[in-house]
């Protein structure tokens, strides 16, 4: 009788903050994701041990971008062979692609009855035709040779880190992206589609919306933003108002969601990070929704270090991986990374920003 080859234990593939919106009701929560090679589990905190729920991958089929929700950003959905749907939510673009990358490959190995690797042995074949609209987005927002961002004004409100439609248009013609103008419409909506752009602006909103012949505009009086650039539109406003607009003028470095200890209650709370520098501003929002900032950490001055315990003896309800940042003014935030080499990355970030930034 032949030993029957013991099961493998499903290899993780990709961990992380994702906001998951709810089975029953319609509310969005930051869960700990876990992705593996035939499954994900979500999880209310990273230390559980026990998941909130598991989505086989089998069968499954994943829709990106899911632009079922209006303005939330960054949703993909995950149907199961039994159609029910799952939503989540990244925290910035490049984390959704990366998200949805690996389930994607995760889906095409089941299938195929492959294990998951991220090394392919095959040589990959780029057709003329085809166009990468991932490498087209990094290329165009090359600080050097990319489209420039400018500040607009239109109907008495000002536009920030925005450009116009005609600009893509011509930025695509004189990279050789495209043949004619006609053509770079066609890549531009799909940039748009794929929420690599987002509208500015009634003329342009209006058009993505579909209610024109295209959703991009070839025109100088549509405007347009990259979806993780600095973009604010300000109108005519008092000088506290100016004050405070001026905090998000910054180009953003990094961002994504940490942990963040309150000040008073000391309770653990996952919030998304954007930092940003000249002006050197780390701003934190309610991962699940809200375009306005909880708060700002104003990082000229400021001292950032790795920590190994939590100042109030809490190490063990969240895990490893703290780092604090110690700002002018003597404010303290405890913060926790995913990993001990995210918490590096953030540090080295922070701290590049509060030797520059004004």
């Amino acid at each position: 009788m032949m030993n029957q080859e013991p099961e493998r234990e499903p290899r993780l593939i990709r961990e992380g903050y994702l906001v998951k919106k709810g089975s029953m009701f319609n509310t969005w929560k930051p869960m700990w994701v876990v992705l593996s090679e035939d499954a994900i589990e979500f999880f209310k905190k990273k230390t559980d041990t026990s998941p909130k729920g598991m989505i086989p991958l089998k069968g499954s089929t994943l829709t990106s971008p899911c632009q079922d929700f209006g303005k939330r950003m960054f949703v993909f959905k995950l149907t199961t062979n039994k159609q029910q749907d799952h939503f989540f939510q990244a925290s910035h673009l490049e984390e959704r692609d990366a998200w949805v990358k690996d389930i994607k490959k995760a889906i095409k190995c089941i299938l195929g009855g492959q294990r998951f690797s991220r090394r392919s042995t095959r040589k990959s074949v780029k057709l003329p035709t085809t166009i990468n609209l991932s490498s087209l987005y990094v290329s165009m927002k090359d600080p050097d040779k990319g489209i420039r961002e400018m500040k607009l004004e239109k109907d008495k409100k000002i536009f920030n880190h925005c450009f116009t439609g005609s600009c893509v248009i011509d930025w695509l013609l004189s990279n050789n992206a495209i043949q004619n103008r006609q053509g770079g419409l066609m890549v531009a909506s799909a940039l748009l589609n794929e929420g690599y752009f987002q509208a500015a602006g009634e003329i342009s909103k209006t058009a993505a919306e579909g209610l024109s012949e295209t959703p991009f505009l070839d025109n100088e009086d549509a405007y347009y933003y990259f979806a993780d650039s600095g973009f604010f539109c300000e109108g005519n406003s008092s000088d506290d108002d100016g004050v405070f607009k001026e905090e998000f003028r910054g180009v953003v470095i990094k961002q994504g969601c940490l942990l963040k200890q309150g000040h008073r209650r000391k309770n653990w709370k996952v919030r998304k990070f954007v930092l940003r520098e000249d002006p050197a501003y780390m701003h934190y929002y309610d991962p699940a929704g809200g375009e306005e900032p909880l708060g700002a950490i104003h990082l000229r001055g400021c001292v950032v270090t790795a920590v190994e315990d939590a100042p109030d003896g809490k190490k063990n309800e969240v895990g490893g991986n703290l780092f604090e940042i110690i700002t002018a003014n003597e404010v303290h935030y405890i913060l926790q990374a995913a990993t001990s080499a995210e918490r590096t990355e953030w540090i080295k970030a922070i701290q590049m920003v509060a030797r520059t930034g004004k």
